[in-house]
């Protein structure tokens, strides 16, 4: 890669809005076939200079240059031109459309050809397949597809068009482990096609296994070009925040050893079977396993959401009924649920309603009327204690980054006083700097007496948070570790090698 070409030259790059110095002084080069990590904590500008190469924004002030040409003033179509092409966490596909269409449609009408020429439509979609080497029903809708195959799919409608450069922001956040690993095959590939990768994500392996260098960028500014191979996710993370994150091993320090949940022989039919745990005071039990494996509705249903078809649910040693989330809150249950902005959340409220949605009741005065001044106060407090950077308790949570929701989420059960708290995935798509204050919440619960429940695949965010560890296969539980096995110097390389024994009888199992 000396001598490769540059694709985009971008020097002393600055925006700004209205009060915000959104990128101050950037320069950023990026050659062809190289991947690039783009690293940073949520809003520090990663997400603007994408937009501004992209061709999307302006940059107020500094030089682009791409391929060589001058593109300083440069709209989107002249990107696209130039073999610009972003994949957005979104994907921007079209839900209702067919495979090939998708693939063709940006292609034609770059062209201005018609749309309706079913055989260059199938001969687009197939070319652009074959050179990732992946094989998906042409006429299959996007719906149909797993999220997977909708990221690859993404990728072929970018390929059609001859990128150069490739964005891509957060591509594996819902993903498996087996689907990342595919995934990462195929950048790798690209790499191999001299195309170059501008890899957005925040999770730290994926990056040091793939990426040439990484361009580190906080609050606005660029922090400096790292060669991967040079760094380490412990690096990684303090130039990504500007101090030392250090995640401390949890360690049970409660002597009450009260079971507060107790789940017995638990089965819902094509979701889990006979599964049986339990969760004392002060535990942080992880839950993990291949995505699948029944996890989420194991939890959905002791949280009053998935009813089971049989077996026992026990809180504090009696038998418990939990019809819906109402039981489980009056129980002293609360949950962070995987999807965050569909289950947990109200984006179009402010956070103050949010914090004080599980709670309501204790907020509502003689005439049934809420007492604003209590909510607004409870708001204040929580977003001083969770540090929720916010203009105020007012702001609307869908402007918040994906951290600072979760912890007004987390905030939420916290202002109810738990007995039990699950979080399902509770730190996907959340920056390293938001993750590590998450899990000093967390283990500050379980060392108030909190029973905690985290479900998660990252085998390293389990062995570091958890006292005892839970893995489930195909909605079955196969291996509980105890307090003392996770002590086992070894403990991550057998949990690991727990998930993909599951991971091959399942490949097995389909073939």
């Amino acid at each position: 890669m000396i001598n490769a070409k540059n694709i985009v030259e971008a020097e002393h790059i600055c925006k700004s809005y209205v009060g915000v110095q959104a990128l101050n002084d950037v320069s950023i080069t990026i050659k062809e076939g190289e991947i690039k990590c783009l690293a940073g904590e949520n809003g520090c500008g990663k997400s603007t200079f994408v937009k501004i190469i992209a061709g999307v924004e302006e940059c107020t002030s500094g030089t682009i240059r791409i391929n060589g040409k001058d593109c300083t003033k440069h709209s989107a179509k002249q990107a696209i031109d130039e073999g610009i092409q972003v994949i957005f966490q979104d994907l921007s596909l079209f839900q209702e459309m067919s495979v090939a269409d998708n693939i063709a449609i940006n292609k034609l009408i770059k062209e201005g050809k018609p749309l309706t020429n079913k055989k260059e439509i199938r001969k687009i979609a197939e070319d652009a397949l074959k050179l990732i080497g992946v094989d998906i029903p042409l006429d299959a809708s996007i719906q149909e597809l797993s999220i997977a195959n909708r990221q690859l799919i993404a990728i072929c409608r970018a390929l059609a068009l001859d990128a150069k450069l490739l964005f891509m922001d957060e591509p594996t956040t819902a993903l498996t482990k087996n689907e990342v690993d595919s995934l990462l095959d195929i950048v790798m590939g690209l790499k191999k096609r001299n195309i170059a990768v501008v890899f957005i994500s925040h999770k730290l392996d994926e990056v040091m296994r793939i990426a040439d260098s990484i361009t580190v960028i906080r609050d606005g500014q660029k922090i400096g070009d790292f060669a991967a191979a040079d760094m380490d996710a412990q690096k990684l993370a303090f130039y990504m925040t500007g101090r030392e994150v250090a995640y401390q091993q949890y360690e049970r320090k409660q002597e009450d050893h009260t079971k507060l949940l107790e789940v017995k022989n638990l089965s819902k039919a094509g979701n889990y079977k006979n599964v049986s745990l339990d969760v004392r005071k002060g535990d942080i039990l992880g839950l993990t396993g291949l995505l699948g494996a029944g996890r989420t509705e194991l939890a959905l249903s002791i949280f009053g959401l998935n009813k089971p078809d049989s077996g026992e649910i026990c809180m504090e040693g009696k038998p418990v009924k939990i019809s819906c989330p109402q039981d489980a809150i009056d129980l002293g249950i609360g949950l962070v649920p995987e999807e965050r902005a569909i289950q947990g959340l109200f984006l179009q409220k402010s956070i103050n309603e949010n914090v004080a949605a599980a709670i309501l009741k204790r907020l509502t005065g003689f005439l049934g009327n809420i007492d604003q001044n209590k909510s607004r106060k409870l708001a204040k407090d929580a977003i001083e204690q969770f540090r929720i950077k916010v203009y105020n308790e007012e702001t609307l949570i869908n402007t918040l980054s994906g951290g600072n929701q979760q912890k007004a989420l987390i905030a939420r059960w916290a202002a109810s006083h738990p007995k039990l708290f699950i979080l399902d995935t509770p730190t996907v798509g959340i920056d390293i700097g938001s993750k590590s204050e998450i899990y000093e919440y967390i283990q500050k619960f379980a060392e108030a007496g909190i029973g905690v429940i985290i479900i998660s695949d990252e085998v390293e965010e389990i062995v570091s948070n958890c006292n005892r560890v839970v893995v489930m296969f195909d909605g079955e539980v196969v291996k509980e570790y105890s307090e003392e096995e996770m002590q086992a110097p070894d403990i991550r390389e057998q949990i690991n090698a727990l998930v993909e024994s599951g991971k091959k009888a399942g490949k097995e199992a389909q073939s």
